[in-house]
Formats: structure tokens, C-alpha cells, sequence
């Protein structure tokens, strides 16, 4: 064999090689692109809730499934609808991966959200969506587990009120635990990424 050949043969695989060991030491893997938590991942905080059929929820049985929360109320004029469509579009996108997915949304407003109520709300962005409310003092210490924040302000006219709260999506991991949360407008493309990357993790 000439040996320029075998020269240029053997710079060629030595530049592939190089070019294969700084992909393997240097590229970055894939990241989560929400807020994420500290590992270790603390467990989701327990919820515990009559649904509208009047079965009990409960967040544990869950697991093997990625769960999104989101705190608000049938009353909202804009934060509430606006999240549950992007929601929606989200699992949309999952496509025969979205029944590894429930979607949960939860009352900041016991006084006029019934778990009635709330589930046919939540049925107006996707059937497959769980409403649930409950009393005070059932909702109480889960607000407070979950960081939400939570005013009634006055509204005229009437008596009416609006209800300022917490927008803050959150995301548990097939195991149970809180992985990640989402600020209001997040693009619904990094919500998808983070399930897709959770799920093919699990």
C-alpha cells in the first residue's frame, strides 16, 4: 500500500476519533428547562381530595405517571383559562405518550368551587383532566405545602370577588416527587421537552 495513502488514512480515523472523544467528554446531555429541585427530590406534598364521581384522590396512587398541578378557580377571568388550554395543547403534543401524563387542577376557591363544579370546568380543555375542591380546611394545609398564595380581593359590582393567587405549574415525577414548576406563560414547547425528558428517564 503506498504509504501517503496509509498516512492520510491514518490521520482521517485519527481525526474521528478525536472528533468522537471530544463529543463523549464535552457535549452537554440533554437538560430540564423548568425550575428544577435539588436531589435529593422531596416528595410531592399529600393531596387528598373528593372528585366529583366522589371518589377520593389521592396523589399517591398516582405513581408510574408524570403529574402537572395547577392552583386556581372557575371564576378566574384570565390566568386559569389561559394555563389550562396551554395544558392542553401540551398533552396534545405528547401524542401516545399523553396517557402517561395527568393533569390536575385544584381550588383556591372552596366557596364557589364545587367538585362538580371544577370538573366540569377542567372537561372544557380536555375530558381527561381532573377537577377537585374541597373545604378550607381540607385545602388549607395543601396550599400552605405547595407555597400558594392566596387573597380574595373585591370586585365590583356586588358582592362579587376575584381571587389573587399563586400561578405556578408543578410537575411530579413518576416516583412521586416534585421535579420541576413553571411560571405563568412558560412556553408550552419547554413543558413538553421536561415530560418528554422525565418520562424517558423513568
Amino acid at each position: 500500500m503506498d504509504k501517503k495513502i496509509l498516512r492520510v488514512g491514518l490521520s482521517s480515523l485519527a481525526a474521528i476519533a478525536a472528533a468522537v472523544l471530544f463529543f463523549v467528554v464535552f457535549a452537554k446531555p440533554a437538560s430540564f428547562r423548568g425550575t428544577a429541585y435539588n436531589a435529593p427530590y422531596p416528595v410531592a406534598p399529600k393531596i387528598e381530595l373528593a372528585r366529583s364521581n366522589r371518589e377520593t384522590f389521592h396523589l399517591s396512587d398516582q405513581k408510574g405517571k408524570a403529574v402537572l398541578i395547577f392552583f386556581g378557580y372557575t371564576s378566574c377571568p384570565d390566568v386559569c383559562p389561559t394555563t389550562l388550554a396551554e395544558l392542553k395543547l401540551v398533552v396534545d403534543q405528547l401524542g401516545d405518550k399523553a396517557n402517561l401524563v395527568e393533569v390536575a387542577f385544584i381550588s383556591v376557591d372552596p366557596n364557589r368551587d364545587t367538585p362538580e363544579k371544577i370538573q366540569q370546568y377542567v372537561n372544557q380543555f380536555n375530558k381527561d383532566f381532573i377537577g377537585l375542591s374541597g373545604t378550607f380546611e381540607e385545602l388549607t394545609p395543601i396550599w400552605q405545602d405547595y407555597g400558594i398564595f392566596r387573597a380574595e380581593v373585591p370586585h365590583d359590582p356586588g358582592s362579587n370577588y376575584i381571587v389573587n393567587h399563586t400561578a405556578r405549574i408543578y410537575l411530579i415525577d413518576t416516583d412521586g416527587n416534585l421535579r420541576l414548576s413553571y411560571g405563568f406563560q412558560t412556553p408550552m414547547d419547554d413543558i413538553v421537552h421536561d415530560l418528554e425528558l422525565l418520562l424517558k428517564q423513568s
